[in-house]
């Protein structure tokens, strides 16, 4: 494995990781509005965490797009003449 392909799927990982905590946030937000505490404003908590989520998502397509190699260009070899 390149050192590019390990920075690559290590980023990814990073990302993803911080999306699932985000998701969590908000899935706990909506499902137990009551332990945020009395004071919180629920709505503003979720689109402060969609916001958090919507970054990372967005820095993850940018470097699947153009960072990530692509399957059919490890598949596609340069044909050799004989």
């Amino acid at each position: 494995m390149s050192l590019k392909t390990k920075l690559v799927e290590a980023q990814m990982a990073h990302l993803i990781g911080h999306i699932k905590k985000h998701v969590a946030n908000v899935e706990v937000l909506i499902e137990y509005p009551v332990g945020i505490g009395e004071h919180q404003d629920i709505q503003e908590a979720i689109d402060v965490e969609l916001g958090h989520i919507s970054n990372y998502h967005d820095k993850l397509e940018m470097l699947k797009k153009f960072f990530l190699v692509k399957k059919e260009q490890i598949d596609e070899e340069p044909e050799t003449k004989d």
